[in-house]
C-alpha cells in the first residue's frame, strides 16, 4: 500500500538513467569486480520503477555473448553499451574507453527518440560520463561514489597509475553535480575533510531486501546446507581482494578458543582462474593450510542469490574485516538475517553497526581483536540471540530498499522540478 501511495503521488515521472560503467546490475554477483555496487544499482533501479519511474541502467558490455538489453522488471531495464573491447577490463583500465561510452549513450538516446532528465552516476568512472553528457544536453546529475579514491589509496600498498586522474575527477564531481549521495555520515565526513568543502551532499544509505533475508530459521538453513546444528559457524562473503581483510579473519579464527570445539569457517565468494581474485583466493587457501585450518574451513565459491540468505541464517556471526568500506552491504544483509556482525571499525561500518547492540567493531587488521570479538559472541548464545533481534529491527527501520528508493525519488523530483 505504501508503494502504491508513493507511486500515485509521482506526477509525470520522467525517464531517468542510472549509469554504472563497470558494475553491471544484471551480472551474477560474485564475478570478478562484481559486488555491492552491482547490487545497489539493480535494487535501486527496480525499487524506483516500483514507485513509477521509468529506469534505464547503463553499463559496459564485458562479453560478446551478453544481451544488449535485459528487462529486469516492469519499468526497469539494463542497457549494455560497447566501449572498448567486448571483454572484461579491470576498472583501473577502463577510463580510456569512456568517450566511446558517452557516444554510445547519446546514440541510444537518438535511437530511442528520448532524452533523460536526470542521470544517477555510480563510481568515479561513471561520474566522468555524467559530467561529459551535461556538455551535450540539459541534464541533472546525482552521484554515488561507492568508494573514495583518497581513502582507498591510503589503505593499499600499490597506487595505480590512474590515481591522479581519479582524484581530480572525484573532486570535480563533488563540486559540480546537483547532489552527491553519501551512503553514511562517515562517508560524508570523508568527502568534506579530504575531497572538497564545496558541493551539495545528502546522506541516503544503501538498503537490503528485508523480505528475502530473515525468512529462514537457523535450524532450517543448517539442515538445507548440511551444517551440524551444534556447530559454531563464522561466515564471510565477498570478493577475494587483499583490501577485504580475509587474512585477518583467517588468523583470528586460528586464535579462537573454539577452534577445536565445533568451529566452522565459511569463506564465500567468487573467483576466476588466472584472475586477480583467483590469485587472492590461492593466497588465502595457503594461509589456511599453513595455520592448520583446512578441516574446519569451507570455500563454497560463488553463492547464488537463492542460497545466500541460507548462509547468513546458518551463521552464528558474520565477519566483515575490510580495510575500508564506504558502507558495506554485507553488514545489513547479515543483520536482516538476525545474525550479528563483527566488522572493522572503518567508514560506513561505523554507521550500520551499533557496537554492543547489533555486533562489534574492531580496528582493521587486528586479528587478535577479531578473535576476541568473535569468541565473545560464540560464547554467549543469549547475547547472540539478543543482538540478532536488535540487528533485524535496525535494518527494518533504516535500511529497506523501499525506504532508500523513496528518499531518492524525493531527491530526484526536487532536482528535476
Amino acid at each position: 500500500m505504501r508503494l502504491q501511495s508513493i507511486s500515485s503521488n509521482l506526477k509525470n515521472p520522467a525517464k531517468i538513467a542510472l549509469i554504472s560503467v563497470h558494475g553491471d546490475p544484471a551480472i551474477e554477483i560474485g564475478a570478478e569486480e562484481a559486488g555491492g555496487q552491482n547490487v545497489y544499482v539493480r535494487q535501486v533501479g527496480e525499487a524506483l520503477a516500483n514507485l513509477g519511474w521509468q529506469v534505464d541502467m547503463f553499463t559496459r558490455r564485458s562479453t560478446p555473448q551478453q544481451a544488449d538489453i535485459v528487462q529486469l522488471s516492469p519499468g526497469c531495464r539494463t542497457i549494455r553499451l560497447t566501449a572498448g573491447p567486448t571483454d572484461f577490463v579491470s576498472r583501473d583500465q577502463i577510463f580510456g574507453y569512456l568517450p566511446q561510452f558517452v557516444d554510445q549513450f547519446l546514440a541510444f538516446q537518438t535511437q530511442e527518440r528520448t532524452q533523460y532528465a536526470l542521470v544517477h552516476t555510480n563510481y568515479w568512472l561513471s561520474s566522468w560520463v555524467g559530467m561529459e553528457l551535461k556538455k551535450h544536453q540539459p541534464l541533472a546529475q546525482v552521484h554515488t561514489y561507492h568508494s573514495l579514491g583518497v581513502v582507498k589509496y591510503a589503505n593499499v600498498p600499490n597506487i595505480p597509475d590512474i590515481a591522479t586522474t581519479r582524484l581530480t575527477i572525484e573532486k570535480q564531481c563533488l563540486e559540480t553535480a546537483d547532489c552527491i549521495v553519501a551512503t553514511s555520515p562517515q562517508e560524508q565526513a570523508h568527502m568534506r575533510s579530504q575531497v572538497s568543502k564545496l558541493g551539495h551532499i545528502q546522506v541516503i544509505p544503501c538498503g537490503t531486501d528485508i523480505e528475502r533475508y530473515g525468512a529462514t530459521s537457523r535450524a532450517d538453513a543448517r539442515q538445507k546446507l548440511g551444517i551440524p546444528l551444534n556447530a559454531k559457524v563464522v561466515f564471510y562473503i565477498g570478493r577475494f581482494d587483499p583490501r577485504k581483510g580475509i587474512e585477518t579473519l583467517v588468523r583470528a579464527v586460528a586464535q579462537s578458543q573454539f577452534r577445536a570445539d565445533g568451529l566452522h569457517l565459511i569463506i564465500g565468494g567468487g573467483s576466476r582462474p588466472g584472475a586477480k581474485d583467483g590469485q587472492e583466493r590461492d593466497r588465502i587457501e595457503g594461509i589456511v593450510q599453513n595455520l592448520g585450518l583446512v578441516d574446519i574451513t569451507q570455500f563454497p565459491g560463488r553463492i547464488s542469490n537463492e542460497d545466500l540468505p541460507l548462509y547468513y541464517a546458518a551463521a552464528d556471526v558474520s565477519v566483515v574485516p575490510s580495510h575500508y568500506e564506504p558502507f558495506g552491504l554485507v553488514t545489513i544483509e547479515s543483520m536482516a538475517s538476525h545474525t550479528p556482525v563483527v566488522a572493522s571499525d572503518v567508514g560506513g561500518l561505523q554507521f550500520t553497526i551499533l557496537p554492543n547492540e547489533t555486533g562489534l567493531l574492531v580496528p582493521a587488521k587486528d586479528d587478535v581483536g577479531f578473535a576476541q570479538a568473535i569468541d565473545q559472541i560464540l560464547a554467549d548464545p543469549q547475547l547472540k540471540e539478543q543482538w540478532g533481534i536488535a540487528a533485524r529491527q535496525r535494518v527494518e527501520t533504516m535500511f529497506s530498499w523501499q525506504g532508500v528508493a523513496q528518499q531518492l525519488s524525493q531527491l530526484y523530483q526536487h532536482i528535476i522540478q
